[in-house]
């Protein structure tokens, strides 16, 4: 079964490669630095500084994957053939909570490329909000299940 895209934005792509780059040409050559170190210290089973090095590696190689993964099924997004009219990936949509009247600026991103951020605005197209907005259009009233229960939420403004 062939793994699903993922689909990123062009600077999700490019901060993705260049993280890729600096966990495997530096990271990767400062953590051998630190394991060769902590060996040199001599018995392995009580040394606390190797057992850090190695878990330490054991996370960046982890995510080393993780990205290697993301980047062989990554397609980046054609925004030169989106519009305005519905919200879609790369969409930037302005809310507005219909009960407090409070407003908020979302953009969507894909669900798997580890773009989504909510402090930053960024929200998945899989998230409860992100997926009831999904082909939505302006002036457009949408009922979402959030953890303090059904919210209205209406689209104020759906920009590039």
């Amino acid at each position: 079964m062939a793994a699903k895209p993922t689909m990123l934005t062009a600077e999700g792509l490019k901060n993705l490669e260049e993280e890729l780059a600096q966990l495997q040409n530096v990271k990767r050559k400062e953590i051998a630095e630190k394991i060769k170190v902590a060996r040199s210290y001599g018995d392995l089973s009580e040394n606390s500084e190797y057992d850090d090095a190695k878990n330490e590696q054991a996370i960046m190689e982890a995510r080393i994957a993780t990205i290697e993964a993301i980047l062989k099924t990554a397609v980046v997004i054609d925004e030169s053939n989106t519009s305005n009219e519905h919200v879609h990936l790369t969409s930037v949509v302005t809310i507005e909570m219909i009960k407090t009247g409070r407003q908020c600026k979302y953009m969507i991103v894909g669900s798997g490329s580890n773009e989504t951020n909510p402090r930053e605005g960024k929200i998945s197209d899989e998230s409860p909000i992100g997926r009831a907005l999904m082909d939505k259009s302006v002036g457009d009233v949408v009922e979402v299940e959030t953890p303090g229960g059904i919210q209205a939420i209406k689209i104020i403004e759906i920009s590039k």
